[in-house]
């Protein structure tokens, strides 16, 4: 009865074997099999603000009427340009040149004297301001942890400069978004990697400045096995963006592109500063592809790490992980994304650095793709529960083009083979199995030579 039962365990035990063989096979050729291929390259080049991506005819405008005679443009809601001025006589210049002016109270430079204010005030944390050019104020900001008795300061010292200061509470929190674009993991925190830029020699990464200081050592993988560079050089506070050097020196494939997630990236063709009133869209590794209009521009917020001025403000959401993502319209690089208060669920505010600031500070150019003309691109693919006001004109993000993303792909057969959590398992599989099948022989064989002692033995005496 007991040999019965041996006989039994050692059938049960290798077809068990066998059966795992089979199916760690299964497992590894799947993985193997299935792993994307590599798209064909994307060429790229290089571009600077002003090779030809324009802000626009009303910025024109504005820099040749000047700032005492003006107070912003932005896109009105038949899709022409305004220009907001102070006189008649500017009025007809900015009708001569086929745009819409709107007579105001208060110019440019009060909105410069009235910022410079506020600025010089005791800073409180959970604050911002812009100018809001369509109402021709002022708007002051103050967040849910802004104090009463530092909200009732702050009013003083609007209410010192004028009616046309006007001052909001909001719900949440003005936060940087540390947790676009592909992650970037780090011990810093998780960010979405924006633009890919050069100069001239060397390759970098352009995300936002809080997401990490510098000597900051990013990964494309929570388990730090792929290493994608490291942080050399940024700004924050004051600004909000920061450089990280790719590895190898070189972004790869499609650098001239950015993901928007399922596989596609929009073709990167230009760079430039936005429009108020203009659609944009913004890619983060936590909250996909979204899209909403610029509402400001010249925006400070006070961080509870520090205050950044400069900022690009827009209704459409981001979340934590988004920051450094990219922001750009109809294939021209506008911003990485910096902070904000709200979510992707109940919508918010969300604040970008403007690239060509950055790109200046840096001495960079942007890396850039070809158009949909030059490359067989796609059409451009759809954001994700869209947020804001649509801008009459319907941009789009730009040019589509099937890509894994604008991180070097560090996916061959010998790291698949290595990662525990491709190929790994089947390996896992078939090693086990191969282990008990040869243990079940040899017991077999061993159990097999006792008996046959034990019959020579009582045979032979």
């Amino acid at each position: 009865m007991r040999h019965a039962r041996r006989r039994v365990v050692r059938r049960v035990t290798r077809l068990a074997a066998v059966g795992g063989l089979l199916l760690g096979g299964t497992m590894v050729t799947h993985a193997v099999a299935s792993e994307p291929g590599t798209p064909d390259a994307v060429p790229f080049s290089t571009a600077s603000p002003g090779d030809g991506a324009a802000a626009g005819p009303g910025a024109a405008l504005v820099q040749r009427l000047g700032t005492s005679r003006t107070a912003g443009t932005w896109v009105g809601e038949d899709g022409r340009t305004v220009v907001a001025v102070t006189d008649e006589e500017a009025a007809e210049e900015v009708r001569a040149a086929g745009a819409e002016p709107k007579m105001v109270r208060h110019s440019m430079d009060d909105f410069d004297s009235a910022t410079r204010t506020l600025s010089s005030a005791p800073r409180v944390p959970g604050t911002a301001w812009m100018k809001d050019y369509r109402s021709n104020q002022v708007v002051v900001r103050g967040d849910s942890t802004v104090s009463a008795d530092d909200w009732s300061s702050l009013t003083e010292v609007a209410d010192g400069i004028g009616d046309f200061v006007r001052m909001e509470r909001i719900e949440g929190a003005f936060t940087t978004r540390l947790a676009g674009g592909l992650p970037v993991l780090s011990t810093a925190g998780r960010c979405s990697a924006g633009f890919n830029v050069t100069d001239g020699e060397r390759e970098f990464i352009l995300t936002a400045g809080h997401c990490g200081p510098q000597g900051s050592v990013w990964f494309s993988d929570s388990g730090a096995r792929q290493k994608v560079g490291t942080t050399v050089g940024g700004s924050f506070p004051g600004d909000d963006y920061s450089l990280i050097a790719y590895d190898g020196g070189k972004a790869g494939d499609n650098a001239g592109v950015v993901a928007v997630g399922g596989n596609k990236g929009v073709r990167i063709t230009g760079v430039a500063d936005p429009t108020v009133g203009q659609r944009i869209f913004r890619s983060g590794s936590t909250s996909g592809l979204r899209d909403g209009e610029v509402t400001a521009l010249d925006v400070t917020v006070n961080y509870p790490e520090g205050t950044v001025g400069g900022l690009i403000e827009s209704d459409v959401c981001a979340e934590p992980g988004d920051s450094g993502g990219p922001m750009f319209s109809e294939g021209i690089a506008l911003g990485v994304t910096s902070g904000g208060s709200g979510d992707c669920r109940s919508g918010g505010i969300t604040y970008f650095q403007p690239v060509t600031k950055a790109l200046a500070d840096l001495d960079l150019k942007m890396i850039v793709a070809p158009g949909a003309e030059g490359g067989g691109g796609s059409p451009s693919p759809a954001p994700s529960q869209a947020q804001g006001v649509t801008a009459p004109d319907a941009a789009t993000p730009g040019s589509s083009t099937p890509v894994r993303g604008i991180l070097p792909d560090p996916s061959t057969l010998v790291s698949r083979l290595a990662d525990p959590r491709n190929v790994g398992p089947g390996l896992l599989v078939m090693g086990g199995s191969l282990v008990a099948l040869v243990a079940s022989r040899w017991i077999k064989a061993e159990q097999d030579r006792k008996a046959y002692r034990r019959q020579y033995s009582a045979s032979w005496g």
